[in-house]
């Protein structure tokens, strides 16, 4: 893990707020789409096969297309920013020092300052900074 990715924690869960908003949109879309009807032939099962003519009732098929392909384009996008949010979520999970997880938790999920966390976790400014890069540096260290 690296700080590049752990600061998207904050930007991702803002995009899969998007996504799903989209997705709802589109929920919306799919009921507003209009009904069309057209004629199909047939024929009876057993013999004679004699033909038979019915209606049959559809969604136009050029806007429901269109729906369910930005429906899938979004689906893909929220699998993807899920699998990067629980990632960062596990990394700050498996630290295995307390103080640590509150540090990573407090300055990357909620977007707090380093200033602020020191005055939270009882330590200095200047340590923060360190126990991240150090914190970073053996995880670094571990996937090697």
């Amino acid at each position: 893990m690296d700080k590049k990715t752990l600061k998207q924690y904050i930007p991702l869960k803002r995009e899969q707020e998007m996504i799903e908003k989209k997705l709802d949109r589109l929920e919306e879309r799919e009921d507003d789409v209009p009904v069309v009807y057209g004629k199909v032939k047939g024929s009876a099962p057993e013999f004679p096969y004699i033909e038979t003519h019915m209606t049959v009732a559809m969604d136009e098929p050029k806007k429901m297309d269109h729906i369910i392909r930005q429906r899938m384009i979004n689906e893909k996008r929220k699998d993807h920013v899920d699998a990067l949010l629980i990632e960062i979520e596990e990394f700050i999970a498996d630290i295995p020092d307390s103080v640590n997880r509150q540090i990573f938790e407090l300055i990357f999920l909620k977007g707090k300052t380093q200033k602020h966390v020191a005055h939270q976790v009882g330590l200095e400014r200047s340590s923060i900074s360190k126990r991240i890069d150090r914190c970073l540096q053996l995880s670094h260290n571990s996937q090697k």
